[in-house]
């Protein structure tokens, strides 16, 4: 009798979340691309929410840096800082509201405790940090949550990095 390989549930959860990005880009910036039109602020706007929900971490900066050329940096700006912090949000609201068991099930365990390690040790540091350089600010978003870190705190502090982020992106590639 053959032995049968058991595929860790993790497998399929980063196979689900694969797949998901690669439709978020498929049906937004592909499809622009495939049909010669003008990117759109709507798809940034979508790519830029998608990439930072906890379970699906893309580059949301090369997205940013990529519509720059095609709309005022106010625009841009603005929509990466609402869309982040929307997403951010939920993330947080994950974090508070579900067991960190099953939590532990979808994501890797090692890094949500790294990330609460630095929430207790450093605070709100660790979330401005997070957010204002290309780190996994998500992760530290569901990590606070779980932590039941003051939300009012959490807000002002992420939105204050990651302006600050986006604010020097522009600086320097406009």
């Amino acid at each position: 009798m053959k032995a049968r390989i058991k595929i860790p549930r993790k497998f399929y959860v980063i196979l689900l979340a694969s797949v998901v990005a690669i439709c978020v880009f498929s049906f937004t910036i592909g499809r622009e691309l495939y049909a010669g039109k003008t990117e759109s602020i709507f798809s940034f706007g979508l790519v830029h929410f998608s990439g930072y929900l906890f379970f699906l971490l893309m580059p949301v900066e090369l997205a940013f840096i990529y519509y720059l050329p095609f709309y005022s940096g106010l625009e841009v700006i603005a929509v990466a800082l609402a869309t982040a912090m929307v997403a951010q949000c939920i993330d947080y609201g994950f974090g508070r509201l579900i067991r960190p068991k099953r939590i532990f099930k979808l994501m890797d365990r090692e890094k949500i405790v790294k990330a609460e390690h630095k929430i207790r040790q450093y605070g709100m540091l660790t979330i401005f940090v997070f957010n204002l350089l290309p780190l996994s600010s998500p992760v530290i978003a569901l990590a606070a949550g779980m932590l039941h870190y003051r939300f009012k705190r959490f807000f002002a502090v992420s939105a204050f990095g990651l302006l600050l982020k986006y604010l020097v992106l522009f600086w320097c590639f406009s």
